[in-house]
Order: structure tokens, then C-alpha cells, then sequence
């Protein structure tokens, strides 16, 4: 796919999301140094509050009806969950020893986090606030995703440079892949039949089938003037159809347009220092990185395909997720072009 047609092709949705009359939704972002998340307006692109949370705060999600959110508060070692209208602390679910990255399940009902410090998956009941399993994986977990079909976890383990493939009816795992050095991030793709591991030391995406349990392609990245190992893919995202891939490089200071469909790298986009994770807009029209190093936040307009403005945060901002606000109907929309 070529950058012209990428851009047509985003620009004609940025055109229909406009037509839709959406409300500003709004990000929020963990700040690991300042034990807090900041909240942007994806309108005005200001931050419109602060709040505190736990000690070292990262991994961020909302609950599938947007009523609450979850913060891995790592060195509080524990999942706090908040109500999402008013931002207070609720209670704390026994996530087990430094929580780095969770995701929940489809239906809501689970809670797959990935403990650091003790080489363990934990599953959590959310309703019961109960832990149904600890699973044992490889050394340093953190990565973590799970199938939209509800049938299968994924762990990436940094020390043993693997992706631990988790059962989700026996909580038990099933194999696992080996990828190149400190898997950061996985995400599965929406047909359940692909995973994306990203590797911050090997400087690669791995993508993995899911039937033959084995890697398929292997995404490289060469930016001219940036020396290799300084592009250290991990945080990434896709883009609603799945045409493109979106992934953080950390020090390299870019983020990587991937065709989904060819592998091949599109474009660099560049934006604050050290950026590590991502997240996008329900309409698929800004994406927000955030910057751990220039402690701030890139604004991405995706029909552009470039960054319009930077925003200060908290200190070594780290997890991004988006606030949905409600949409207006509008008969004019095509269904399938609406979050689903």
C-alpha cells in the first residue's frame, strides 16, 4: 500500500467522522514518576485534571461499559480500580507482585495481568475481586493481550524472550514461541488468528500464527541517521480495519507506519523522546503517544499521518487509554465505519 493511498484512504475517514458529530473523548495517562494520571481533552488538547493514583502507576483500561477504569500501580503491587465519572479511588484487586501490563477479556469478566517480580500470569475474577489462577511463565513478564474470541492469553516475558500462549478455559499455557529480545507488547489481531510481539532490544515485531504455533513474518525497522540500537520497538496499535500498525520505537523518538498486509514500513513519524505506548481514538483519527523522557504526550493526526502538537504531562508518562464519550447518531454513517 502506498503513503498516497494510505493518506486518501484516511483522510476520507477523517471526513466521515467528522459528518458524525462525535463528542471529545479523553485520554488518560499514567505517569510512573509522579504517582498520577493526566487527563487530555482530544478537542482542545489540553489537560483538563490530575489526578493521584498508586506508586509507579503504567498499564491503563477501561471496563468494556466505560464506568470504571484499571491502573496497574506497580510498586503499590497492586490493580486499582477506579469509577470513570468521578476519577476516585474505589478498591484494589490482588494483582500479586509488580504489575506491569494487564488486559482484560472481552467480556469483562477477567482480568489477565502480568506480574513482574514473580514470573507469574494472574487471573483475576473482576466481579469476586478474587485471583482464579497464577500461571507460571517465563522471567520478567509484561506484555499482555487476550484473544477476541476469548480463547486464548498472551504473556511476553523480557529475560526469556518468549510469548507464553495461555488457555483461557484450563488457565494453564499451551506453548510458547520463542521472539527475539525483551518482548515489551502483544496484541492479537481481531480474527484471533495472528499475534504482534514486539521485541525493545531485538528491535523487531514478530508476528505469530496462531494454528501453527510458529513466528511468520518478522517486521524490521532502519531509520537514516538513527543507529540501530537505538530503535527499540514497544508499545503499538492497529488501526480499525487493520490496514496499518502503529509502533512505538523508543529512543529512536519515532513511531513506525506498518502496512498490515505487506510488513513493509511506510512512513516515520516523529515525536517526543522516548515514546512508549499508544493509544488511538475510537474514530481512528488521533493517535496519542506518550513520551517517557520529554515527559509529554504527541498528538497524531492520522489522516495527515503527522504529529500536531506535543503535551506536557506528568514525569515519564507510560500507559494511554482512551475515554469513550457518546456518539450522535447520525442514519448517514454506514454502520460498519462506527466503533465497535
Amino acid at each position: 500500500m502506498s503513503l498516497k493511498r494510505v493518506r486518501a484512504i484516511a483522510m476520507g475517514l477523517a471526513g466521515i467522522c467528522q459528518a458524525s458529530a462525535v463528542q471529545a473523548h479523553e485520554i488518560y495517562v499514567t505517569s510512573e514518576k509522579d504517582n498520577s494520571v493526566a487527563v487530555i481533552d482530544a478537542k482542545s488538547l489540553e489537560v483538563i485534571r490530575t489526578f493521584p493514583v498508586g506508586m509507579r502507576p503504567r498499564g491503563i483500561t477501561f471496563s468494556r461499559d466505560y464506568k470504571y477504569f484499571y491502573v496497574c500501580a506497580s510498586d503499590s503491587n497492586a490493580v486499582q480500580v477506579f469509577d470513570a465519572e468521578t476519577d476516585q479511588h474505589l478498591h484494589d484487586l490482588p494483582s500479586g507482585d509488580d504489575p506491569e501490563q494487564f488486559a482484560l477479556s472481552p467480556d469483562g469478566d477477567r482480568l489477565y495481568v502480568a506480574n513482574e517480580d514473580n514470573a507469574v500470569t494472574t487471573v483475576i475474577d473482576v466481579a469476586s475481586r478474587k485471583v482464579l489462577a497464577q500461571i507460571d511463565v517465563g522471567v520478567e513478564p509484561e506484555g499482555m493481550a487476550v484473544s477476541p474470541d476469548n480463547r486464548l492469553a498472551v504473556t511476553t516475558s523480557e529475560t526469556t524472550n518468549m510469548a507464553h500462549i495461555i488457555d483461557t478455559a484450563t488457565l494453564t499455557v499451551a506453548y510458547n514461541v520463542l521472539v527475539d529480545q525483551r518482548p515489551r507488547h502483544a496484541e492479537f489481531t481481531k480474527d484471533s488468528k495472528k499475534i504482534w510481539v514486539s521485541s525493545e532490544i531485538g528491535g523487531t515485531v514478530t508476528v505469530i500464527d496462531v494454528e501453527s504455533r510458529k513466528p511468520e513474518r518478522v517486521v524490521r525497522f532502519e531509520i537514516q541517521g538513527v543507529l540501530a540500537h537505538n530503535i527499540q520497538p514497544v508499545g503499538f496499535v492497529f488501526n480499525h480495519d487493520e490496514s496499518l500498525a502503529f509502533v512505538a520505537l523508543g529512543p529512536a523518538n519515532r513511531v513506525a507506519v506498518v502496512d498490515m498486509k505487506t510488513y513493509q514500513v511506510i512512513k516515520y513519524i516523529l515525536v517526543g523522546q522516548r515514546v512508549w505506548h499508544l493509544a488511538m481514538t475510537p474514530e481512528g483519527d488521533q493517535l496519542f503517544t506518550t513520551n517517557g523522557v520529554s515527559n509529554d504526550v504527541t498528538i497524531i493526526d492520522l489522516a495527515s499521518l503527522k504529529p500536531v502538537k506535543s503535551i506536557k504531562v506528568g514525569r515519564y508518562p507510560w500507559g494511554a487509554a482512551v475515554k469513550r464519550k457518546p456518539v450522535v447518531a447520525d442514519d448517514s454513517v454506514p454502520p460498519a465505519t462506527r466503533h465497535q
